[in-house]
Order: C-alpha cells, then sequence, then structure tokens
C-alpha cells in the first residue's frame, strides 16, 4: 500500500531574470523515509529546496502538506509547518556561544530576557540525542569545520520538525560523527519526519535513502527506489553522459624520483595540531595525506602554506630550509594553496572571478607601469577560463558568489596557475562539488603535475587519493601512521590503516 507523501511539489517553476532555473518541478517526499536529491551544481536543487523552506518564493506551481497546499511564503512560515533547512554553507553566529547558536531564532525568554540556564538545558538535551560533547559556552568561531557543521545540525533539530532537508551535511564531519548523524535520521525515520537529503556522495545514498531523485539542468530526470537504481544509472542521469571512473594508470617508479624534493617535512611538529611529521614531494608527483576530522592531515597541509607554525623539525621548499611566519611568506616561496573552507578562506565573495584569479599576481600583472587594470586581469582570467573548464558567463567581472562550488574550486585554482606557484597545497579540494565537477578537478590537478608542480592533497575523502595520488599518507590523531605507494593504494588499505589505533 503506498504511503501519502508528507511532503508535494507540483509544477515548480522558478526564474531569474529571463533565465528559468526550474521547469515544473513534481516532488513528493514520504514520511519516515529519505528522499535522496541529486544533481551536478547549477541543476536547481537548491532553488527547490530554498523554495520548499520558504527561503525563496516560487514563481508558479503548489506545495501541498498532508494533501493541503500552503502558501510557505517565507522561512517563519516554513517552520512554522515544520520544515526546516540545513544550508551546505555555515550560517551560525561566531562571536555567540555554541548554546547561543543552538537556540538561534528560538530564544527562550521571560519578559523580554533571555533564560541562560534554560539555554544550555536545551542545547544540552539537542546535543546528547546527537551524541556530541561540545562545549556550550565556547564561542562557535573557536570550533572546527565539522563541529560548526554539528551545531548547525542540532539547531535545525529544536522545536518540532516534520520535514528536514540535509544540504551535504557530512562534508565536514568524521566517520564516527557521520555515524552518529545517520543514526539520529533513522530514528527521526521513525519518529515519521520526511527527510530530503542533498549529497554528492552515492554511497550515502545507497546507505540511508529509500528513493532517489535527480535534477538535471532544472527537470527531473530520474526518480527511482533506491532498490531499483544502480549507481551507474544515477550518475549518467546526474552529467548526461556516462562518467568514465578509474584510478590513473602508475608507473612503478614515482614521477621525478630522480629529482630532488620541491618540498620536505622532516620530524615536523605544531603544538598539538600534529607530531613528527616526514614527507616529500617531488616535482611532477601527487602525494595525499588521508585522515578523518582531528587527524592532522588538514593541518601538515596548511604548515606548509604558513597557515600554522612548525615548532620542530623542519620545513624545506625549493631546497632551502625556511620558517613560515605567515601565508604572505608561502606565496613568495612558490607555494600555492586551495583551502578546506573556500568561503572564508579562499575568496573575496563580492569580488569578480577575474579579480579573484589574479590576485596573488597583481605585482606581474601590473608590470612596470605599476597599474593593475580590469583588462589586465580580464587576460590572466581568460587565460585560464577554458583550459580548467570553468563554467560562467562570458565575462570577467561576474562576481565569483554567483558560481557552483566547482567552479568557484577552479577559479581558485587558476590563481595559482597564473602565479606558476611549483608547490601546490590542495584541503579538501573536492569538498560540496558534483561528480562532473570532481572529475574535471582530478583533471585539473593531474595536469598542474605534468607541468612540473609538486602537489600536496590534504583530504578525508579516499576517492580524491585513489584517483589522484602517486604516494598516500595516513595520519590519525596527528601521527603519520602507513604509507602506501602506486597500486597498493586502494579504499581497503586507506581506511584499515585510518581506523586503527597508534600506541602512545
Amino acid at each position: 500500500m503506498a504511503v501519502r507523501p508528507f511532503l508535494s511539489a507540483r509544477g515548480v517553476r522558478k526564474s531569474f531574470g529571463a533565465v528559468e532555473v526550474l521547469h515544473g518541478v513534481d516532488l513528493d517526499a514520504a514520511p519516515g523515509s529519505v528522499l535522496a536529491l541529486l544533481g551536478e551544481n547549477g541543476a536547481g536543487k537548491s532553488t527547490l529546496v530554498r523554495i520548499i523552506a520558504g527561503d525563496l518564493r516560487a514563481d508558479s506551481g503548489e506545495i501541498a502538506l498532508d494533501g493541503v497546499p500552503h502558501d510557505v511564503r517565507d522561512v517563519a512560515a516554513a517552520r512554522a509547518l515544520g520544515i526546516k533547512l540545513i544550508y551546505q554553507e555555515i550560517s551560525d553566529a561566531p562571536p555567540l556561544s555554541v548554546a547561543e547558536n543552538i537556540v538561534l531564532g528560538a530564544w527562550p525568554a521571560r519578559r523580554g530576557f533571555v533564560r541562560g540556564r534554560e539555554t544550555r538545558v536545551r542545547a544540552r538535551e539537542v546535543l546528547d540525542a546527537l551524541g556530541v560533547d561540545l562545549p556550550l559556552d565556547a564561542p562557535v568561531s573557536s570550533l572546527r569545520l565539522g563541529e560548526r557543521q554539528l551545531v548547525e545540525i542540532a539547531r535545525a533539530l529544536t522545536g518540532q520538525a516534520r520535514c528536514l532537508i540535509f544540504d551535504e551535511p557530512t562534508a565536514a564531519l568524521s566517520d564516527a560523527e557521520t555515524e552518529r548523524l545517520f543514526e539520529v535520521i533513522e530514528g527521526l525515520k521513525a519518529r515519521g519526519v520526511a527527510i530530503l537529503y542533498i549529497t554528492h556522495r552515492l554511497d550515502e545514498v545507497f546507505r540511508i535513502a529509500e528513493e532517489v531523485c535527480v535534477l538535471r539542468d532544472g527537470h527531473i530526470v530520474l526518480h527511482e527506489k533506491v532498490a531499483d537504481a544502480g549507481k551507474d544509472q544515477v550518475i549518467e542521469a546526474m552529467v548526461g553522459r556516462s562518467v568514465e571512473r578509474r584510478a590513473r594508470g602508475r608507473e612503478e617508479a614515482a614521477p621525478g624520483a630522480d629529482r630532488p624534493p620541491a618540498v620536505r617535512l622532516d620530524g615536523a611538529s605544531s603544538g598539538e595540531l600534529f607530531r613528527d611529521v616526514a614527507l616529500d614531494a617531488r616535482p611532477g608527483e601527487i602525494v595525499a595525506l588521508y585522515g578523518k576530522v582531528g587527524s592532522g592531515a588538514s593541518e601538515v597541509a596548511e604548515a606548509i602554506f604558513g597557515m600554522h607554525a612548525v615548532d620542530a623539525g623542519a620545513l624545506h621548499v625549493g631546497g632551502r630550509r625556511v620558517r613560515f611566519r605567515h601565508p604572505a611568506d608561502a606565496i613568495a616561496a612558490g607555494v600555492g594553496c586551495l583551502p578546506g573552507d573556500r568561503q572564508r578562506e579562499a575568496m573575496f565573495r563580492s569580488r569578480s572571478v577575474a579579480e579573484n584569479l589574479a590576485a596573488p599576481s597583481w605585482r606581474a600583472i601590473a608590470g612596470a607601469s605599476g597599474l593593475v587594470t580590469r583588462g589586465r586581469e580580464a587576460v590572466a582570467y581568460r587565460r585560464w577560463h577554458d583550459r580548467l573548464r570553468i563554467r560562467s558567463r562570458d565575462d570577467p567581472e561576474q562576481p565569483i558568489w554567483t558560481l557552483s562550488g566547482g567552479n568557484q574550486q577552479k577559479v581558485v585554482l587558476g590563481r595559482w596557475l597564473e602565479r606558476g606557484s611549483k608547490v601546490m597545497v590542495l584541503v579538501e579540494p573536492t569538498r560540496g562539488v558534483d561528480v562532473g565537477a570532481r572529475q574535471e578537478i582530478y583533471r585539473a590537478v593531474r595536469s598542474l603535475a605534468e607541468q612540473g608542480s609538486a602537489v600536496v592533497v590534504a583530504t578525508s575523502d579516499y576517492e580524491d587519493v585513489v584517483e589522484l595520488a602517486d604516494r598516500a599518507i595516513v595520519m590519525v590523531r596527528g601521527r603519520t601512521v602507513a604509507e602506501f605507494a602506486g597500486d597498493a593504494i586502494g579504499v581497503e588499505a586507506l581506511t584499515g590503516a585510518a581506523g586503527g589505533v597508534i600506541d602512545e
């Protein structure tokens, strides 16, 4: 017997200017089940769920709950109906405490005064339900990205929820945090909550969802029960073509084996972040640091770019021992970086794509005149636009925030190609990007190595390692625990080593 959907969308259309991005979309989400919503960046997923959550108004169409049409005119109206959206990008209040962020927008108050004790009690109840231990009084700005994501999830779980929309919720979570989230989702299903789950991770779809729906170019092109759908079918529906998914052929000798390392760490330590790390990468070689949130992998890569001090051991770049006090020192030494949090650490959001790509090369672009012009920035941008397959308007002045996540990543990667960086550090390069953009980023990274750069990739995504790495170093709790090379790099080996225990 079919279950009547809790949420039904019929004929939803939305245009921005002259461009229609949703073309009469129909969607049903049943109570007590997960509907996975997939599609490449720009397919219309975010627009659709923002309409459902009241953050955007549809041009036409109908939203019904339990068979009753509703005018979801704004976010407050959606929340009153029990619809809550957890955004992919963090939308917290950094100066406020963990507890205050969890109850944000639903303050427990009496006579106009916020009740601090009740705030903490409510926050602790939600965190306990998630199985998460966070310091309630700590400012959110002091937390790691994965911990801030958990605060976002906790906020959405406060109050009565009848339909929860998750937008890439596990992108910054550790394995343990992800497993706990999946347990929470199972509990929500048991309580009859309808769940829309946006993800680019197909393994998550086949793990927790009952149905899968694929959007492409504003149309629903696939809606199947997960049990009846295969991964290849889903991928082809997303990108409109079959995607070749293969590991790069690896030679017995690593690229650049006969050349001195472009970057080397000797017994390097940085406070409590990582200890006694040895690493080297030669020109043309891709070395991956694999580990989950808190492993130290990202911090090691960031130290190469001067974001953390190496206070024991040594860092060598280009055969010379260096001590970077700031990323500017690393840039001057020929190191480029694609940070893990592109919104806060990589982009000038209000600036154009050309300005974002050209920024580290302004001195060279200015030349003898000392003047940086929009025309010169545009020349630099166009040099890499086609090579990196950046999907954007044919306009170097287009604001970077209007691009999809994958294309923002490619613009940031282009800035270091323009500068000619000989050492490239990439932190979580495919976080939050779709299948097609992921493959294009892999191609761009390989091209970077083929041009002679030494590439260090820090990632919690084993697919990044399998697809890219000539050598892979596994980190757990700030230490290296295993190293693999060539065809020995595989999912089982990586995950097994990352799950190991270190003798103190």
